[in-house]
């Protein structure tokens, strides 16, 4: 036990709480304001505040550990602590910032931009949080989980989880709205994708996501 904290580095969870801030930022700010929803666990958590008033900083994080456990044995130790303090982070970053007003009430007037804006939010912090070993969100380890044991790349797997939400979120979002989410998820997920596959100083502390 005493040796696999010593594998925990600190520059690694500095990196992880900074992308899950990152990523609570661009969730509140723009995918809240604008309805152009994300997929997976991170569109769920916006159908259930929509529906059930349920906060994103309670329901992303009973949604993420319902997929840790589901999927811990495939993605290790190491990753799990990683992503435990990814998901802990988002929660207590995403309840700062709603104590705040929105810093782009108007973005929901331009959901174009919202879709591309939020998609670089969602993909540069996602795919930080998964190069160095850790998923901020229950579809992040589902995806990292499914892309080590099936030959599929990572950011296919997020397209298929994104459009079952996606179709989901039709019951409140317009046909139109779903059309530019499907834009942003198609875009987050291929940035995601080509952050994982870069290379990355060695202090960052990537990790296989099958070690134990």
């Amino acid at each position: 036990m005493r040796s696999f904290w010593k594998e925990i580095k600190i520059s690694s969870v500095l990196i992880l709480l900074g992308a899950s801030a990152l990523l609570a930022f661009g969730l509140y700010n723009v995918h809240s304001v604008s309805k152009v929803t994300e997929g997976g666990i991170l569109g769920l958590t916006l159908l259930l505040e929509y529906w059930f008033g349920i906060s994103p900083s309670f329901s992303g994080f009973i949604l993420t550990v319902a997929c840790y456990l589901l999927g811990w044995k495939i993605l290790g130790k190491r990753f799990l602590a990683y992503s435990f303090i990814s998901a802990i982070g988002f929660s207590v970053f995403y309840r700062i910032f709603e104590q705040f007003d929105p810093l782009f009430p108007q973005i929901g007037e331009k959901p174009l931009l919202a879709a591309v804006v939020g998609a670089l939010f969602v993909g540069v912090s996602v795919g930080i949080c998964v190069r160095v070993g850790g998923a901020p969100t229950g579809d992040d380890a589902l995806a990292m989980s499914l892309s080590t044991v099936l030959p599929v790349d990572i950011q296919w797997v997020y397209l298929v989880s994104d459009l079952v939400v996606l179709f989901m979120s039709l019951s409140y979002i317009t046909l139109s709205r779903i059309m530019y989410s499907i834009l942003t998820v198609l875009l987050s997920g291929q940035i995601i994708g080509i952050i994982q596959k870069m290379k990355f100083p060695q202090f960052m502390g990537t990790v296989d996501a099958a070690e134990n």
